[in-house]
C-alpha cells in the first residue's frame, strides 16, 4: 500500500454526515468502520516504520555517543508527512474500498 498515491487530504475537512451514513443507515456503525481501519492502519504503520529503523538501532551500553543517521532521518521525515490513519480510512471508506460485514442483532433470551 502506498499511501503517497492515495488522493488523502493531508488535514481534516468538514465532513457532510449525511453522506457517511448513506451506506450504513447508522452514523455511530460508519464511526465503528471507520474506526477499526484507521487501528488497523496505525498498526500497519508503526509496524512497517519499526521494520525500516531497525536496520539502523545500536546496541550499545554507552548513552553519551549520539549517532545521527541522514537516511534515518529521510524515513522519519516521510512518515510524518504521512496522512492520519483516521484520514485514510476515512477516504477508503468514502471510496468503497472497505469491506465489512452487518451482524444483525436479534434479542437472545437467557433461558
Amino acid at each position: 500500500m502506498d499511501l503517497k498515491k492515495m488522493n488523502v487530504p493531508a488535514s481534516t475537512i468538514t465532513r457532510n454526515l449525511d453522506e457517511l451514513d448513506k451506506e450504513t443507515g447508522n452514523i455511530y456503525q460508519t464511526v465503528r468502520i471507520i474506526a477499526k481501519r484507521a487501528n488497523k492502519l496505525s498498526v500497519d504503520i508503526k509496524q512497517e516504520l519499526n521494520h525500516k529503523l531497525e536496520e539502523f538501532a545500536y546496541y550499545t551500553d554507552n548513552l553519551e555517543e549520539v549517532f545521527e543517521n541522514r537516511e534515518q532521518i529521510e524515513i522519519s521525515k516521510y512518515y510524518e508527512k504521512l496522512p492520519k490513519p483516521t484520514l485514510i480510512a476515512i477516504q477508503e471508506f468514502m471510496d468503497g474500498k472497505l469491506y465489512y460485514k452487518m451482524v444483525d442483532n436479534t434479542e437472545v433470551t437467557n433461558q
